[in-house]
């Protein structure tokens, strides 16, 4: 499905809608496809759909899968907790995806050296050879889709996806 650029308005429409009982209100409609969440969501699912085929049929990834290795390669060390913290993955998608690299030999779970009580997890020899695998091919899918937007269009969009990150952790707490 091709969406058309739009606009993203502060308005929305009000239409006709059935309220209690059969009985005809005006109320508000959201129109998804102007809704930024929804809009994002659309892109993230899409561009992680594309990328997920070269690590999911090879080596039998999940995409919470690859993204635990991904943060693990660039920050050895985190727990389960702080991998869902980096990435903003809900902990029980980290749990299974935890569980799941566990289970083929793609992370290790050592004891933390300054507590005892937390585990750590790093990448095993298993983990970085289809890492080392597939960066190459995942940051060539990046480049053919950022070959649509100019230079300054990506460096526009860089920064709207850095003010708007932030602006949304605010919102969050």
């Amino acid at each position: 499905m091709k969406l058309k650029a739009r606009a993203i308005s502060k308005t929305r429409g009000v239409r006709k809608g059935h309220g209690v009982e059969g009985t005809e209100t005006k109320r508000e409609i959201l129109d998804l496809t102007s809704f930024l969440p929804y809009r994002l969501s659309i892109l993230s699912n899409t561009v992680s759909a594309a990328i997920a085929k070269i690590y999911a049929k090879r080596f039998g990834l999940s995409v919470p899968a690859w993204r635990v290795m991904a943060i693990l390669a660039q920050h050895p060390g985190l727990s389960a907790a702080g991998v869902a913290e980096r990435t903003a993955m809900d902990k029980v998608a980290v749990s299974r995806a935890v569980a799941q690299l566990l289970e083929a030999g793609n992370v290790e779970r050592q004891v933390a050296d300054d507590d005892r009580r937390r585990s750590v997890l790093t990448l095993s020899a298993k983990g970085w050879r289809i890492y080392d695998e597939v960066i190459p091919l995942a940051l060539r899918k990046e480049a053919q889709l950022l070959e649509s937007l100019s230079a300054d269009e990506r460096a526009a969009f860089d920064h709207l996806v850095t003010v708007l990150t932030d602006k949304a952790r605010d919102l969050g707490e």
